[in-house]
């Protein structure tokens, strides 16, 4: 074989391997950057999950809260009116 014909066919191995290598390491990239993604992805679903149980919680301290102060107030309510009735018995024996 004559040296016009090896250089041809070393550039066309050369030129083949060259693709088949870029698309293997392009392959291989796209794999990895989709796994990464993916463990990205489950560790956000797992950020929210937590915020969501941390949402829910508040809501129910608020809840308990809320029945608290009701019963507070209607607690006052009832000392007011008793303070009231108390003031007018007073003013009773004064006169």
């Amino acid at each position: 074989m004559e040296v016009s014909t090896i250089v041809p066919i070393i550039s066309v191995a050369a030129a083949l391997s060259g693709i088949a290598l870029g698309w293997i390491g392009r392959t291989k990239a796209f794999k990895q950057e989709v796994a990464q993604e993916a463990g990205n992805g489950a560790v956000l679903r797992t950020d929210v999950e937590y915020i969501k149980r941390g949402v829910d919680d508040i809501r129910a301290d608020v809840r308990v809260q809320g029945q608290r102060t009701d019963a507070l107030v209607e607690r006052v309510t009832r000392v007011e009116e008793s303070a009231k009735q108390a003031h007018k018995r007073l003013d009773k024996i004064e006169e």
